[in-house]
């Protein structure tokens, strides 16, 4: 299955972002042995309207143009699931293992997702309840995908 993540902002150059790309390298060469391919991260610029609904919409639209008909759409978004890297990990797997051909993992802007992406996703996940900086969040996710193939794979890197 195909892990393609799309973010609304840009990730400048800094160690978080040197951070970042070292998780989602490690999940690119330890993720085939489980079926996951990583395909990489498609960065739109934050929506310009005059409102937050506005805004989430236009970047909801954006998002859509990546969702081929049969991907599943994973939501980064506050009000989402508090998951365990373990249910995490067999999440990614179930969608693998029922025959889902690629996965888009979606990091919002600063407004969230709009309701209907929302409506739409197969999953919406929660990084916690306090608020996270763009930056960590890539951090997380490139981790999280990381330890998943691990855990998937039955690696020690994971340990409960």
């Amino acid at each position: 299955m195909k892990i393609s993540v799309h973010a609304v902002g840009r990730m400048k150059a800094g160690p978080e972002k040197q951070l970042a790309d070292r998780y989602f390298e490690r999940f690119a060469k330890s993720g085939p042995a489980v079926g996951l391919e990583f395909a990489g991260i498609a960065e739109i610029a934050e929506g310009r309207a005059q409102t937050a609904n506005e805004r989430r919409r236009e970047e909801g639209q954006r998002l859509q143009t990546y969702l081929q008909p049969g991907t599943a759409l994973l939501l980064l978004d506050e009000r989402g699931r508090n998951l365990s890297s373990d249910d995490f990990a067999g999440r990614i797997g179930l969608l693998r293992d029922g025959g889902r051909k690629a996965l888009v993992i979606a990091i919002g802007g600063a407004d969230g997702h709009d309701q209907s992406l929302r409506d739409q996703a197969d999953l919406l996940v929660s990084f916690g309840a306090l608020t996270w900086p763009h930056q960590l969040v890539r951090v997380m996710l490139g981790e999280q995908l990381y330890r998943a193939a691990t855990i998937l794979s039955g690696h020690p890197y994971h340990r409960s």
